[in-house]
């Protein structure tokens, strides 16, 4: 819903939100549902009417618990009935610098032990919260950071001198990041950040805490709720993966087929040469984060190519995984690079000055994002980093080494297809790929990769349960269940981590609760060398048969008879397309033939 993009009318949103809420539900679409506890040190009743709006324009329909006014430490540290009725899937504490007590801060006349000690009172009251939480409920907590105070009494000496509020305020904010650092299922809601960008005045105008106990002040709730939204929908696997970006008047100035490479604005002879340089720097860093970057232009490829070569151009050919500069409209060129990459349309973000054409993509593409970076018609470079930056389209929750390789790993996948069509014979051409495969139980080292698989992956996805890293070491822990992540390289290079099964033993028969692989990888035996290792383990604990379960979405429909393939014979089927599949251990044979394994 565009009135739900980035950037937004905050004013209206707040006025509109009944309307909104229902013109959302009644949209036929399929939704993840998450039961969400918000534990508030002020009034918190308009901060979950926004994440609701902002969470149904992403897919996700939560339900609430809310706290009552400033109990945010009783349900925390002491808890109640209806919230361990509620058994949250994630915990919200909304707190803000309101919420240290006048007495807490540090005084004029303290001694640096004293201000010490007031430090550390404020953050054991912290620590307490989530401990107690984490341990009730074992799901993630995201907890807001502090914005700075709104008044300086002692000026620019606040932010250094322990007696300042500034510095105590810093210092209760780097706690809050060393927890965040050493606890996986721990996320700070950077409301010190939120609160600059907004503006401090307005964010804490005293008006609203007074009259109303809002901590922010309520014009100030939708971008706080958008800012956790994106949070949210990272946590849950509704991220973004790509970049589909046009050229000309996007990552340069003018028109490269009509002014020639050489007078395209790009470098640092100008300023607004300097200003498309500075987005073309912004994208590469998002490159290295693992976003995948493609080109999507009319154009003439040499053309582009040539613009791209320029030598003060900070993106190169190289840096894309898809280029598609041709005469073809742009909504085409979309679902050609959705599926070159195999990833959904609704993975994709398209950069375009054109108004025009961000109109046809979204008209032709509706799942995939295109931001309005632009006002009227002419190009406005100087806003493109900030509408990016803000709309949260690929927020991190935890960084991967796997992300940090990722256009490498797909730009390998699009040689092992050129490898391919030179393959009259399937078996020949993944003979030729020289694959080596590593699967063992879940180690320590992969645990964030493993979590982010389980929350990402949807094509391949049996049952689309999604996991937090927490819930997969205890099942790791736990005698009960039988774990297995997957590892794949071949002469291309390493894919990295590619595959998860997750099952559990219940007497004689392990249950598949979980079983997912990454796209880039299927048909080339992993799968069949999974269940290889998985019918071993089973054989030696005892297990006779193997149960497995198909949960039918809008995504994974490719995997309804993947069982089937597999050797399992169906035992029901729903009337939804759901099944239940099963095989006898005894007598199977060993399906995986390309790949060496390598068992850890």
């Amino acid at each position: 819903m565009r009135e739900l993009e980035y950037p937004f009318d905050g004013n209206y949103l707040l006025k509109k939100r009944k309307s909104l809420k229902r013109l959302l539900l009644e949209e036929k679409t399929d939704r993840i549902r998450k039961r969400i506890a918000v534990l508030g040190g002020s009034t918190t009743h308009n901060v979950i009417q926004m994440l609701e709006l902002f969470l149904l324009n992403y897919g996700i329909e939560g339900e609430f618990y809310e706290s009552g006014y400033n109990r945010y430490y009783e349900d925390g540290v002491f808890g109640n009935q209806e919230l361990s009725d509620f058994q949250p899937d994630l915990i919200y504490i909304h707190t803000t610098s309101r919420n240290v007590p006048e007495k807490a801060f540090p005084a004029p006349g303290d001694t640096r032990e004293k201000a010490e000690e007031k430090l550390d009172e404020i953050w054991n009251h912290f620590r307490q919260i989530w401990e107690s939480l984490s341990d009730r409920f074992h799901c993630p907590i995201i907890q807001n950071n502090f914005e700075k105070p709104f008044f300086r009494l002692m000026g620019n000496m606040d932010v250094w001198d322990f007696r300042g509020r500034g510095w105590f305020l810093g210092q209760l904010n780097q706690r809050f990041c060393q927890y965040a650092a050493e606890h996986e299922d721990f996320l700070i809601q950077d409301i010190d950040w939120l609160s600059a960008d907004y503006g401090l005045s307005r964010w804490d105008d005293p008006l609203y805490w007074h009259m109303y106990k809002c901590s922010p002040a309520v014009p100030a709730v939708p971008d706080l709720a958008f800012n956790l939204a994106n949070m949210v929908k990272a946590l849950y696997g509704k991220n973004k993966k790509a970049l589909a970006l046009d050229l000309d008047n996007t990552l340069w100035g003018g028109v490269v087929g009509d002014d020639g490479p050489e007078a395209i604005e790009i470098g640092q002879e100008t300023g607004m040469a300097q200003v498309y340089s500075e987005f073309q720097t912004y994208v590469k860093a998002c490159k290295k984060l693992g976003i995948l970057l493609n080109v999507n232009s009319k154009n003439q490829e040499e053309n582009a190519l040539a613009g791209l070569r320029r030598p003060d151009s900070i993106l190169k050919p190289e840096d894309f995984i898809v280029v598609k500069a041709n005469w073809e409209p742009k909504d085409r060129n979309l679902k050609e690079i959705a599926k070159e990459l195999n990833i959904g349309e609704d993975a994709l973000v398209f950069v375009d000055d054109n108004p025009a054409e961000r109109h046809m993509v979204k008209a032709q593409c509706p799942q995939t994002a295109a931001p309005e970076i632009t006002e009227g018609q002419q190009p406005q470079p100087e806003r493109y980093i900030r509408i990016l930056d803000r709309s949260g389209f690929f927020e991190g929750v935890r960084l991967s080494a796997d992300d940090l390789k990722r256009n490498d790993m797909y730009r390998e996948n699009a040689l092992r297809k050129r490898q391919e069509a030179a393959f009259s014979d399937y078996g020949q051409y993944l003979e030729s790929l020289e694959m080596k495969g590593e699967i063992g139980s879940f180690p320590p080292e992969y645990m964030a990769r493993i979590a982010q698989l389980t929350n990402k992956s949807n094509q391949f996805n049996l049952t689309t349960r999604r996991y937090t890293e927490a819930q997969l070491k205890e099942f790791a822990q736990s005698e009960e269940y039988l774990d297995l992540y997957g590892k794949l390289e071949d002469r291309f290079g390493d894919n990295g981590v590619v595959s998860v099964v997750l099952g559990k033993q219940e007497g004689e028969t392990l249950h598949i609760l979980l079983w997912l692989m990454s796209c880039r990888v299927l048909k080339r035996d992993m799968e069949k060398a999974m269940l290889d290792e998985l019918v071993r383990r089973a054989g030696e604990r005892g297990i006779s048969k193997v149960r497995g379960y198909y949960y039918p979405t809008p995504k994974n429909a490719m995997v309804k008879e993947f069982y089937k393939t597999m050797g399992f014979g169906l035992i029901e089927e729903k009337e939804d397309g759901a099944g239940i599949w099963e095989m006898e251990i005894k007598g199977y044979a060993p399906q995986n033939r390309a790949i060496g394994i390598k068992r850890t």
